[in-house]
């Protein structure tokens, strides 16, 4: 089972072994460890994945649960 956690002003953390994640081509990106971060700023050099941007950009994320 997998779990994502929308973090504060931050990316979605994806805890979980039974996870992938896929482009628009249906192509798997690698993943290098778990869990993992999707970046939400649309900033990150690592995209789909968060490398921190958001932190030195000031991310105000609207979404909560």
């Amino acid at each position: 089972m997998a779990t994502i956690k929308v973090r504060e002003n931050g990316p979605l953390l994806v805890e979980g072994d039974d996870v992938t994640v896929v482009d628009w081509n249906g192509d798997a990106y690698p993943l290098a460890k778990r869990p993992f971060a999707l970046c939400r700023c649309g900033q990150s050099g690592n995209r789909p994945f968060c490398d921190g941007t958001h932190k030195t950009i000031g991310c105000k994320a609207s979404a909560a649960a």
